[in-house]
């Protein structure tokens, strides 16, 4: 197997600090908040940008400011999130890719979140991807249900992306696929074949989904945009705690923990200038 890729998704836009006092806000917090998962074994930062109040923004200024504190001090993977926060238009959702990260989220389709819906018709899906070819940002498509991949095939049938690429199931948001692990097997099982892939288990279903993408040669994402709990009722110091936890578990089981360089390796990027 390749060396395990760790995802630390230090905030995302819907937790706060009400849900654990430890989530980060301001670009210093967050990009902090990166450097400890770093030195843990993290090798991509899945970024999303909030306001001083908390609120989330998709302002590029904001972006550029986290992504400059966290190159100053680790050599992770950038990965902004163009999912942005539920009821932002496409124009505020696409900001961030113009910094040209190395990669970008794709979100293949609509579906429940919550009480809320995550929007993502086609043109705008295709709108996306357009830009990320543009900029040379590499997708990471994320992936709410199972026919969020068959958009992704039709995507690079239209030449907007090419394939094998990487993905990410993000598993046990409510109202969309559960964190069942006869799900993951289906969902590995749909891949075009050479893809990658990374789970993301949402609240209780991040541990044991974790440790079966190590065991299945697949790659994990952890932090508080997922999961704000170290364990049932007991809340996470930081997302360096939970970075840490997934590679003292791959070690128990015997799976290196991938550095950033070796990540972009396996995930086709160019290496880090």
């Amino acid at each position: 197997m390749d060396p395990l890729i760790i995802t630390v998704a230090p905030v995302g836009a819907e937790v706060t600090k009400e849900h654990n006092p430890n989530v980060p806000y301001t670009p210093e917090e967050i990009a902090e908040e990166c450097y400890r998962a770093w030195n843990e074994g993290a090798s991509i930062a899945h970024i999303h940008a909030r306001n001083p109040d908390g609120t989330s923004t998709q302002d590029p200024d904001v972006y550029a400011r986290i992504i400059e504190l966290v190159k100053a001090k680790t050599d992770l993977i950038i990965q902004v999130s163009v999912g942005g926060a539920v009821g932002m238009t496409v124009e505020e959702r696409v900001g961030p890719v113009s910094l040209k990260p190395e990669m970008a989220t794709l979100t293949c389709g609509t579906c429940n979140f919550g009480d809320d819906i995550f929007t993502n018709a086609i043109p705008d899906i295709e709108f996306f991807a357009q830009a990320m070819k543009q900029h040379g940002v590499m997708p990471e498509f994320e992936i709410f249900e199972a026919g969020m991949i068959e958009t992704a095939k039709r995507l690079a049938k239209k030449g907007l992306v090419e394939l094998p690429g990487h993905f990410d199931f993000v598993m046990g948001v409510p109202g969309a696929i559960s964190g069942d692990p006869r799900n993951l097997m289906h969902l590995i099982s749909m891949l075009p074949e050479g893809s990658t892939w990374t789970v993301a288990g949402i609240g209780r279903h991040e541990l044991p989904l974790g440790a079966m993408a190590i065991v299945l040669g697949g790659h994990v994402r952890v932090g508080f945009e997922d999961n704000v709990y170290y364990s049932r009722g007991v809340k996470a110091e930081s997302n360096a705690q939970l970075v840490a936890r997934m590679a003292r578990l791959a070690n128990e089981l015997g799976r290196p923990v991938a550095s950033p360089d070796e990540a972009r390796k396996i995930l086709r990027l160019p290496r880090k200038a």
